[in-house]
């Protein structure tokens, strides 16, 4: 992605608070939020215990205190889903290489790891 990491410094905040949110010479994020979830964690899920989620971007959200589902077809990001949400700040999401359970880290004085499946 050429120019992708000059984003911030061609335009930032002063630009953001004057309304100004794009520029013809500034490559554009694929996918936003707005609020901001202040993501913290991606794991593009291959795994076998959720088949119908292949594909799929989890990111785990600080803000937001939710894991959100990207899900994604033909390169491109085609809605969003919330998990979990308001329960804890996730840190980190990653896929069990054993089973393809989700595994997320709270960020928490008694944070966790939590393996998440699906409901028998």
């Amino acid at each position: 992605m050429t120019g992708g990491h000059l984003r911030r410094k061609l335009l930032g905040r002063p630009d953001e608070r004057d309304g100004i949110t794009a520029r013809g010479d500034v490559e554009q994020p694929v996918y936003y939020w707005d609020p901001i979830i202040a993501p913290s964690g991606l794991v593009f899920y291959e795994g076998e215990m959720f088949p119908a989620w292949r594909g799929d971007a989890f990111i785990g959200g600080l803000a937001s205190r939710a894991l959100v589902r990207l899900p994604i077809r033909d390169g491109r990001v085609v809605g969003g889903a919330r998990y979990l949400q308001g329960e804890n700040r996730i840190r980190d999401v990653d896929v069990s290489q054993g089973d393809g359970a989700l595994m997320i880290l709270t960020d928490a004085d008694n944070g966790a790891l939590v393996r998440l499946t699906p409901k028998p």
